[in-house]
């Protein structure tokens, strides 16, 4: 990842830059909440497709440092309502902000980066852009709803996984590169292929990690294993389980589901492996990854679009 964010350098730092100013306040808490969350690091990997794809198209203007700040600070309220939601503790190898400063400056701070993400969507003066984006926020509260009114519900299938994860956490990939694309003045053709490379991504992405929830290292993720389960969601390793499981197995899974309970995560674990459910995961990660390459042959070839391809890469060999 290190060599990858080399070849953007000077954007990323200026996009970094530009979060830090952007995060000023004259009321305390939401600077103290906006720079614990933002200083906890990640990957900025939303932003990063942003500048490796409007490097790859011509080079980064002003437009998408901002614009790659805009996806992160959307990325980033996601992230305080998702934990409060979830109840979550910890993230990144730290506590949440939740859990270190309470949800209700957790909920208000996350809506102070939505619209200061908007504030600066219309410094873009964009009407594109500005309406992608409005209806990419609005296709992740609805995700976000869908999964909550699906929490601690068994009979999830696998093409209602597909739809959550898809609104929930790949359009804002999408966003990222077709956002870049735009604002390099591509045609309509090479923003809808650098849309689609970011939702195969973006999906391939959502699968891994939830992997990692049955067999990653805490330590290592930054987040408790079986997290998912507490939180009642039933994601493709349980759902291929429950297909493929025996009348024990399934039933205890439905019961982990339902109740909401990691108490029995090392048998859950146990069946996922003996099932095969993550091997299953990671190949059906593999066809959007391969799917995801394949838009990026539309880009004329460089070291950035080499770089998209190497995170592509990355995004479904990690531990983390």
């Amino acid at each position: 990842m290190q060599q990858i964010r080399a070849t953007i350098s000077t954007e990323f730092e200026q996009v970094n830059q530009l979060i830090v100013e952007q995060l000023h306040s004259d009321v305390p808490m939401v600077e103290n909440v906006g720079h614990y969350i933002v200083d906890a690091g990640g990957k900025r990997l939303r932003p990063m497709l942003a500048l490796l794809c409007g490097s790859a198209l011509g080079g980064c203007t002003a437009h998408h440092i901002k614009f790659a700040a805009i996806i992160e600070f959307i990325h980033t309220a996601t992230l305080l309502h998702d934990d409060v939601v979830d109840i979550s503790t910890l993230r990144r190898g730290r506590p949440t902000a939740n859990a270190e400063f309470g949800n209700a400056p957790s909920v208000l701070v996350g809506d102070f980066l939505y619209t200061r993400a908007f504030q600066l969507m219309v410094q873009l003066q964009d009407m594109d852009i500005l309406h992608h984006m409005a209806d990419t926020t609005n296709t992740i509260a609805e995700g976000e709803v869908l999964q909550l009114a699906r929490a601690g519900q068994d009979g999830t299938t696998e093409a209602q996984y597909l739809d959550v994860i898809t609104r929930k956490t790949a359009i804002l990939f999408a966003a990222a590169c077709y956002g870049a694309a735009t604002l390099s003045g591509a045609d309509q053709a090479m923003r809808q292929s650098l849309h689609a490379f970011g939702l195969n991504l973006g999906i391939a992405f959502q699968m891994i990690d939830d992997v990692l929830d049955y067999e990653g290292d805490p330590a290592t993720m930054g987040k408790n294993v079986g997290d998912d389960l507490t939180e009642g969601k039933t994601t493709l390793p349980l759902i291929h389980a429950m297909r493929e499981g025996t009348g024990a197995e399934q039933a205890l899974i439905r019961t982990a589901i339902t109740g909401k309970s990691a108490q029995r995560i090392d048998e859950i674990i146990t069946a996922v492996q003996r099932c095969g459910s993550l091997d299953y995961t990671r190949a059906q990660a593999g066809h959007y990854h391969d799917a995801a390459l394949a838009q990026l042959q539309q880009l004329p070839a460089s070291e950035w679009r080499s770089a998209l391809e190497r995170i592509t890469h990355l995004s479904t060999h990690r531990d983390h």
